[in-house]
């Protein structure tokens, strides 16, 4: 029976390829383009209330509030809305990456020492100056370590997007459970499941690379 299966299976994957790899395609570049919306959007609200005491609790706890919706039923709010497919899972997805980075971005410029911003500062650099230019990349492995979390949450809840017409495996996985008992459901199912796990390892390694690259030697841990 074993050998019977990994035939079939084998038999599927050449056969399924190309869906295969149109399928893992766009669900890394719908993870990619939400986590990209999300960093942008929740390093920006970090930058603005790190340093506000009341801000800062309302910044994260709302954010960590919002991660409370079970996934399923925001998608479904967010039909009526923006309809289906593409839009409603970007949106979703940026919502839910929100929190770490938010955090993470407090959490890093926090760290930075008061000594190190106020002497620059004393340079003559300005508030500005010194928040892009000092403040921020001493914070950029924290922050990254934010982003890097919110990609590994994204790549799961991409695939329960396909309740709402997203694109990526979630479709492979919810036609295999959908047809559990027919021919080649649990393939659907396996392959979907696997493509994630895959795609999100990659997807880590890839951010490992990208902090060790973008970090100076004297931050890195």
């Amino acid at each position: 029976m074993n050998d019977s299966f990994f035939s079939d299976f084998g038999l599927f994957l050449t056969k399924r390829s190309a869906d295969i790899a149109e399928s893992a395609t766009q669900h890394l570049v719908v993870v990619l383009v939400s986590l990209l919306i999300a960093t942008v959007v929740g390093v920006g609200i970090g930058v603005l209330v790190w340093n506000k005491p009341v801000s800062r609790s309302v910044a994260i706890a709302g954010a960590g509030v919002g991660l409370t919706i079970p996934s399923m039923a925001l998608l479904a709010l967010l039909i009526p809305v923006l309809g289906l497919g593409w839009t409603p899972t970007i949106v979703g997805l940026a919502f839910y990456a929100l929190l770490p980075i938010i955090r993470n971005t407090v959490v890093g410029l926090r760290e930075v020492p008061p000594a190190v911003s106020e002497s620059a500062l004393g340079m003559g650099m300005g508030t500005v100056k010194t928040l892009f230019r000092v403040q921020l990349p001493m914070a950029w492995p924290v922050v990254l370590t934010g982003v890097r979390v919110s990609a590994q949450l994204s790549m799961g809840i991409a695939a329960i997007a396909a309740y709402v017409g997203g694109p990526g495996l979630g479709g492979m996985i919810f036609k295999g459970l959908s047809s559990l008992g027919s021919k080649n459901a649990l393939n659907f199912a396996v392959v979907g499941t696997v493509g994630v796990i895959v795609l999100a390892l990659l997807v880590d390694a890839a951010f490992v690379a990208i902090r060790r690259l973008t970090t100076s030697r004297g931050l890195r841990v």
